[in-house]
């Protein structure tokens, strides 16, 4: 039987003869003592999982903060990442666009030098030509003027 605060007060001992029936008064004094141990020791148990359970949500709030600046730092770091990898790639591309002007700047200049040499080689060959010409046109004088010679020397024999 649960005793409220409403039956302590309203207890009423029977009267006798040199007041309240001491054996009763001590058996319900019994009874509330031992109903407020069990109180008290339930109010204990309760008190400390209470602290259990507020220590637990201290760590989950902590483990919460924890995981927020962790997510927050993972966050940063990803657009650090992602900023330093664009400016990686602008500059790879900056180096990239440089070197094909590079790369097309020498191919014409070489283009412009094989087109001065094929000037030249033509220049050459055309002097050479002339020159061959010269030479086989002079031999040729030179055999005719042998050959006058010749006739003329079997003339005169």
């Amino acid at each position: 039987m649960r005793i409220t605060p409403l039956d302590i007060q309203q207890k009423q001992f029977p009267m006798r003869f040199r007041g309240f029936d001491v054996e009763e008064v001590y058996a319900f004094l019994e009874v509330v003592r031992e109903q407020m141990e069990d109180l008290l020791r339930e109010n204990a148990l309760l008190k400390e999982q209470v602290q259990r359970a507020e220590n637990q949500i201290k760590e989950y709030r902590d483990m919460e903060t924890t995981l927020r600046e962790t997510l927050m730092t993972a966050q940063q770091m990803v657009e650090d990442y992602k900023t330093n990898a664009r400016k990686e790639a602008e500059l790879l591309i900056k180096e990239a666009d440089l070197r094909a002007d590079s790369l097309l700047k020498e191919a014409q200049e070489r283009v412009v030098k094989i087109h001065e040499d094929i000037i030249d080689l033509k220049g050459i060959r055309r002097h050479f030509k002339e020159e061959l010409r010269r030479l086989i046109e002079s031999h040729l004088r030179m055999l005719e003027f042998d050959k006058e010679r010749e006739g003329e020397q079997t003339s005169e024999v």
